[in-house]
């Protein structure tokens, strides 16, 4: 567990030392559409890192589209033309 927990901090440590050296040049040339963008991929890969380090299962977009394409395939499957 306490890996776990050090691995957490560490992500989240980087996180601010990556915010620490980008918001004030983005605030001072006022980027404000740029700051919005960074602040959502940082939150997401913050997110996405911290769930991998505990091990959660994260789908591929690959799922996602199988997914999307399953029904056809079986529709292919069943009328025969594809094994």
């Amino acid at each position: 567990m306490l890996p776990k927990i050090l691995n957490i901090l560490g992500i989240l440590l980087v996180a601010v030392a990556i915010s620490m050296l980008e918001v004030p040049y983005m605030r001072k040339k006022r980027l404000k559409k740029e700051l919005w963008l960074f602040s959502i991929l940082l939150l997401l890969g913050v997110g996405i890192s911290i769930a991998k380090a505990l091990s959660w299962f994260i789908p591929t977009p690959l799922d996602w589209i199988a997914a999307v394409y399953r029904p056809f395939s079986d529709f292919l499957t069943h009328i025969g033309l594809i094994k």
